[in-house]
């Protein structure tokens, strides 16, 4: 018996554990549907990567998921949003490609009350100046950003708190937060909402900081028809490490990860 298209699940791919923050509020947003997570943590992180070589893991993975039977694929890394969306929304049309850019770009655009943006994003992201455009595009003055690499370290490492973190997330936080003024913080990668708290404190209660889930999932809800039959399953997969996976997977989701598969994109 064929599935009917509505009822596949959504596919959603990030180079870790990070995207599984996108996970959760599509999880949340669209209960009844089905999704497949593929996490390529043999290969993380892609903020350090070449755009050549972010394209060609994108592709991979994006392939892998395409070949399970998805009605659409949800990109859940900005740095793989960032370089290589146009050529995945090529390769599988017309399946939907949604990425987390242009939905973090509209939340923060929807807050700055004075105009301008501070971004932290991985390296290839802020590099690329995907999140600069996009802000600017949404009718935003001033955006400025700047690369924070080692939070993704710590992030897949499970550490969101501790004298170490706060000092890692000062340095990068407060540094922009002086330098631009902005009235808005962009947590400009799916690994760094795990942060939220830490910068809040740091930043005062006043102080607006928004990343890309929620509005991704409600862009993703109206991209895709909804499942008649679907209950709601989610199948986990990784490229390296399944059972770290499973632990610091579970910190990231909010709830305990049963299983997870192993799969190579080589």
């Amino acid at each position: 018996m064929v599935t009917p298209v509505a009822d596949l699940p959504i596919g959603v791919f990030d180079s870790g554990i990070g995207g599984l923050t996108v996970l959760r509020a599509l999880q949340a947003h669209l209960p009844r549907e089905s999704f497949i997570y593929l996490g390529d943590t043999a290969r993380l992180p892609y903020g350090t990567k070449s755009a050549e070589t972010v394209r060609r893991y994108a592709l991979n993975a994006a392939a892998h998921l395409v070949a399970r039977g998805i009605k659409a694929l949800v990109v859940a890394c900005n740095t793989a949003s960032a370089t290589a969306l146009d050529q995945l929304q090529s390769a599988f049309r017309p399946l939907p490609v949604i990425g987390v850019i242009e939905p973090g770009a509209l939340a923060a655009a929807r807050v700055a009350r004075q105009g301008s943006v501070a971004v932290i994003a991985t390296e290839a992201t802020v590099r690329d100046g995907a999140y600069q455009r996009a802000l600017l595009r949404q009718g935003v003055r001033q955006v400025f950003a700047r690369p924070a690499p080692l939070l993704v370290t710590l992030a897949e490492e499970g550490r969101e708190h501790g004298d170490l973190v706060r000092r890692i997330v000062a340095d990068y936080v407060l540094d922009i937060a002086t330098m631009s003024r902005a009235d808005v913080l962009l947590l400009g990668c799916t690994h760094f909402p795990v942060f939220r708290a830490v910068c809040q404190e740091l930043l005062g209660a006043d102080a607006m900081i928004v990343d890309s889930a929620t509005t991704t999932a409600a862009s993703v809800a109206s991209q895709v028809s909804p499942a008649s039959a679907a209950d709601g399953r989610t199948t986990y997969l990784a490229t390296d490490g399944v059972d770290r996976f499973r632990r610091v997977g579970s910190f990231f989701l909010g709830r305990t990860i049963d299983t997870v598969e192993l799969v190579d994109l080589v």
